[in-house]
C-alpha cells in the first residue's frame, strides 16, 4: 500500500566519514567500524516492503553486513504488520527487529510488551540529528522504542508543468489560489483534481493537511489522541471546506463518482499517464516514484510538485509518515539487533537508499547531496526544515479500527463524505462515534 512511506538519524558526522573511527563516546564502534565484530552472528528483519522497496532496503543491509560482518534476513509481512508478527511470537519464530509503518503500531508492540527499549547509542544519534518531534513518535511512556528510518512526505501536490502551462497558471501558494488554479485549469479543458477515493487512506491525508492548517498543530495533537472529539467545530470547519471541493465536479476528475472508482495509482495516472484527464493530484512524494517508474516521467520536467498550501489564516502544513525500526525482545539475537539500529541511524546507513532512489531520511545528518534528483532533494529539504512542526499522519496514530481498515471507521466515513459532503456536521457525528468506539476498545 503506497501509505506507508519514513526515517532516521546520527548524532556522529564523524562515523559516517571515518569508517574504523571510534563513536562519539568514545567506544568502538559495532556497527559501521568495519570490524566485523558480528562475524558469523545473523538478524531477522520484518517489514512491509516488498518489490523495489525491498531491493532497495536489502541494499542498506548489505552495507551493515559489509561493515559487520552479520548476515541479515528480511521478511515482507503485506500491511498486516501486527497480526503477522502477533503469529510469529507466538509461534517463537519472533524476528530481530521490525519496520513499523504506524505510530498505533508501535504504541501497541510497546503496550504489549514485545520491545526493548533503545541503546543510548541510538538514542544520543536521535538527539543529535533528529528534530524531537521523530523521538516523540518513536517513544512510549518516554521511553525510546522506534528510530525513523524512512519518511514520507504527505503534503506536496504534484502536477503536470504542461497543464498548469497551457492554462497559465503558476503553482499556488494558498489553499484558495489553488482552488482558483483548479478552476483555470479545467476552463483549459482538463480536470484540476485527480483525487484517489477508492483508498480511503488519500481521503484521511487530505482531510489532515486542511485540518492542521486550518485548526493548528494543538487541535490536531489533541484531536490525533482523540483528547478532542471528532464533533468540535473546528473538524466540521475543516470537513466543510474540503465538501467545497469534493462537490465541484469541474474540480474532481470524473467528479464524485469517478473519484470513488479511483485508486491511488490510478489517481497518478489520470494526471501523467498517456491520456492524462487532471492537471493535478495530491499525495505524498512517493507519487513521483509511480510516475517516473510506471508513465516514464521526468521528475522536476514532465511533473513536479508544490507544498500543499496554507488554509485560510493558518501555516502550510507539514505531514509525514514513516516506518520505525524496533527490536523485539523476543528476538533471537538482541545485541546484533541494537547494532542494526545503531547502524540505521546513520546518515551513512539513509545515504545508501538515498542514493537508490524513492527514499526519503527525516535525518538532518543526511547530506542532500545524496539524493539522486533536484526534486527529492527539495521534498527532502522541506521534510527537515520542517522541524518540530512535522505532524505525524493522524490516521496512523490511531486504533487501526479507526484510522487503518478499509471499509470501516475513517475511511469508511470520508469516502461517505466525498459521495455526499453536504452534512459535515453529521459526518463529524458518525466519525466521532467510530472514533470512541476505537479507541476504548
Amino acid at each position: 500500500m503506497m501509505r506507508r512511506r519514513t526515517t532516521l538519524l546520527t548524532g556522529c558526522t564523524a562515523l559516517v566519514l571515518a569508517l574504523g573511527a571510534t563513536a562519539c563516546g568514545g567506544g568502538p564502534v559495532s556497527a559501521g567500524g568495519g570490524d566485523k565484530a558480528l562475524d558469523g552472528q545473523s538478524i531477522t528483519v520484518a517489514g512491509v516492503w516488498s518489490g523495489t522497496e525491498q531491493k532497495n532496503f536489502q541494499k542498506v543491509l548489505d552495507a551493515f553486513t559489509e561493515k559487520t560482518g552479520a548476515k541479515t534476513q528480511f521478511t515482507s509481512t503485506g500491511d498486516n504488520v501486527s497480526t503477522v508478527v502477533g503469529s510469529k511470537i507466538e509461534g517463537g519464530n519472533a524476528p530481530d527487529v521490525v519496520m513499523v509503518p504506524q505510530v498505533g503500531v508501535l504504541k501497541q508492540f510497546a503496550q504489549n510488551g514485545w520491545l526493548k527499549p533503545l541503546s543510548k547509542k541510538t538514542e544520543q544519534a536521535v538527539d543529535a540529528g533528529y528534530a524531537p518531534v521523530w523521538k516523540k513518535y518513536g517513544s512510549v511512556d518516554g521511553t525510546l522504542y522506534g528510530l525513523y528510518f524512512k519518511a514520507a512526505h504527505k503534503s506536496t501536490v504534484w502536477y503536470s508543468p504542461d497543464a498548469l502551462e497551457q492554462a497559465g497558471v503558476k503553482p499556488p501558494k494558498s489553499y484558495d489560489e489553488m482552488l482558483k488554479a483548479g478552476q483555470t485549469v479545467s476552463d483549459s479543458g482538463l480536470a484540476a483534481f485527480s483525487v484517489a477515493g477508492q483508498d480511503g487512506w488519500t481521503l484521511t491525508d487530505w482531510f489532515e493537511n486542511v485540518y492542521l492548517s486550518q485548526a493548528g498543530p494543538e487541535k490536531y495533537d489533541a484531536l490525533a489522541a482523540h483528547k478532542l472529539k471528532w464533533t468540535d467545530a473546528s473538524v466540521v470547519d475543516a470537513l466543510t471546506t474540503l465538501g467545497k471541493l469534493f462537490k465541484d465536479k469541474q474540480l474532481i476528475a470524473g467528479g464524485q463518482k469517478g473519484a470513488l472508482n479511483t485508486d491511488f495509482p490510478g489517481s497518478v495516472e489520470k494526471v501523467f499517464g498517456p491520456q492524462p484527464e487532471a492537471g493535478m493530484v495530491y499525495e505524498g512524494d512517493f507519487v513521483a516514484g509511480v510516475a517516473k517508474d510506471q508513465f516514464g516521467k521526468k521528475i522536476g520536467q514532465d511533473a513536479n510538485f508544490f507544498p500543499f498550501p496554507a488554509v485560510g489564516g493558518g501555516e502550510a502544513p507539514v505531514v509525514s509518515g514513516g516506518d520505525a525500526a524496533v527490536v523485539l525482545k523476543d528476538g533471537k539475537n538482541q545485541k546484533a539487533a541494537q547494532a542494526l539500529l545503531e547502524y540505521l541511524a546513520t546518515p551513512e546507513a539513509s545515504a545508501v537508499w538515498a542514493e537508490a532512489g524513492g527514499f526519503l531520511s527525516p535525518n538532518k545528518k543526511l547530506d542532500l547531496a545524496s539524493y539522486g534528483d533536484d526534486v527529492t532533494r527539495a521534498t527532502a529539504k522541506s521534510l527537515v526544515d520542517a522541524g518540530d512542526s512535522v505532524r505525524f499522519d493522524m490516521s496512523d496514530q490511531a486504533p487501526a479500527a479507526f484510522g487503518g481498515t478499509k471499509g470501516t471507521g475513517e475511511w469508511k466515513l470520508l469516502q461517505d463524505f466525498l459521495r455526499d459532503p453536504s452534512d459535515p456536521k453529521g459526518t463529524a457525528a458518525r466519525l466521532e462515534a467510530a472514533a470512541a468506539k476505537a479507541y476504548q476498545d
